[in-house]
Parts: structure tokens; sequence; C-alpha cells
């Protein structure tokens, strides 16, 4: 009985940002827990190579590429899933970028960019699912936060105001569309090896940094992140609302 609570089989997920990095091992997890898992990105090449790479694996996985900033290209997109692959029953709203500059130096482009990215986006995409989602009065919203939807470090303003931002937008979604029987919940990374990452991990400086503030004393491997995604994606989690899970070894927890 308690593993059925996990069990993704019979359900319909989109993963944004998921043609590599951390949103390929999401949309991996909830393959293997059952789901029907849709990927997207902007690469159209990369995103077909992913695809049928978890297709080659056993998984039933499609592909839809398309622009989360754009709010045509979304309403279109999502319209598209729901007809061809079915109702989107779980939504992981993991598209995001990095551009990293001192505060006092960053263009408005570079501001604009990330805010984008990694905050309007899932307004759009949360909007055109979640309207689909509240007539059939059920369904699952993850947001991907981060560490950076509490604490700050230079060069990043832009991303932590973004993420910050995404704190609260899953504390809305969650109030207001709660009574119709949808979860709004978020995961917060914290320090993962993945390719966005790179110039961090490989800055020796900032890796020992990070492996002697965070108490697990290493960073975070993206299949880590697997487990609560699908405690969150599934019927174990009916009764969480509006909560962010911090997936961070530790770091948070500590001065």
């Amino acid at each position: 009985m308690t593993t059925l609570l996990f069990d993704l089989s019979g359900r319909t997920a989109l993963v944004t940002g998921s043609s590599r990095g951390l949103g390929l091992a999401l949309a991996r997890g909830l393959a293997e827990a059952g789901a029907t898992v849709v990927l997207n990105g902007r690469d159209a090449a990369t995103l077909s190579e992913s695809v049928s790479s978890l297709v080659g694996a056993g998984f039933d996985v499609h592909g839809k590429s398309f622009d989360v900033t754009v709010s045509g290209e979304v309403e279109t997109a999502v319209a598209a899933i729901e007809n061809e692959v079915g109702p989107i029953d779980i939504l992981v709203n993991n598209a995001g970028i990095q551009r990293r500059a001192a505060l006092v130096d960053m263009t408005g482009d570079e501001w604009g960019a990330v805010i984008e990215t990694n905050l309007t986006s899932v307004f759009l995409v949360g909007q055109a699912v979640g309207k689909r989602m509240i007539e059939r009065e059920r369904g699952k919203i993850i947001n991907i936060c981060s560490l950076m939807s509490e604490v700050a470090r230079p060069s990043i303003a832009n991303y932590t105001a973004a993420k910050g931002g995404l704190k609260m937008l899953t504390r809305a979604i969650a109030v207001e569309w709660g009574p119709h029987n949808i979860q709004c919940n978020g995961i917060g990374p914290g320090y993962f090896a993945t390719e966005m990452t790179r110039p961090l991990y490989e800055d020796e400086s900032f890796n020992r940094r990070i492996c002697e503030r965070t108490p697990a004393g290493r960073w975070g491997k993206p299949e880590e992140l697997v487990g609560t995604l699908v405690f969150l994606a599934s019927s174990a989690s009916d009764f969480v609302n509006g909560q962010v899970i911090y997936v961070d070894g530790g770091i948070l927890a500590g001065l």
C-alpha cells in the first residue's frame, strides 16, 4: 500500500528545461516511477537526442520544443501536449539560466533574461497548465527553486531575485489553486554538479568553500533530487502544499 502512494503510472508529466542537466535527471526519475513524460527544451536537436535516449531505455517519453518565455508558444505547446499525449497531471517548472555579473555592472539584458526564464516562465507555463488542472480538479506543480530562494552571494543578484520570487509564487499558486485539489510545492537544490555550475566546481577555491560549508562535505548528484520530486508528484504529498523542501546536504542548517 505504501509503495502505491509513490506510483506515477497512468500520469503525464511535463518537465520544462529537461533536455539536459538537472531537468533530464528529474524527467528520468518521473519516468522510472511510471509516468509518461514530456521533455521540453529550446534546442530541438539536443531535445531529440535526450528523448531518444530515454525511449531507448524503455520509458514512455515525448518531446516538445518551445520557448517557455513566449506566451503564445507556451499556450500552443500545452494544448498540443494535452491533445497528443494526454492531460498534464504533473508540471515541473525547471527551466533556468544563469548570467553572472557584479550587481553594479549588471546590464538590463542580463537582469531581464534571468527574470524572464527563471520566474516569468513559471507564471506562463503554470497558468497554461493550471487552468486545465482547475477544470479537472486535480494536479501537481513542482517548482525548482534554489538555496538562493533564501540566501544570496555576490554576482547573481538576478538569479537570487528570480528564485526568491519563485518561492513566493509557489505559495501564491498553492493558496489560489489549493481549493481545486492542486498542490504546488518547490524543491530547493543546494550545490549540484551540473553543466550550469561547472565554472563553480572547477574553481578550486569556490569548490573548497562549498564543501567545507556543506555538512555532507560534497556537491550533490542530480539523481539525489529524484526522491523528493517523486514524493511531491505523487499521492503521498496530497496534504503538502506551498512548501519548499531544500535538498542541500545541510548547508542551510548551519552558519
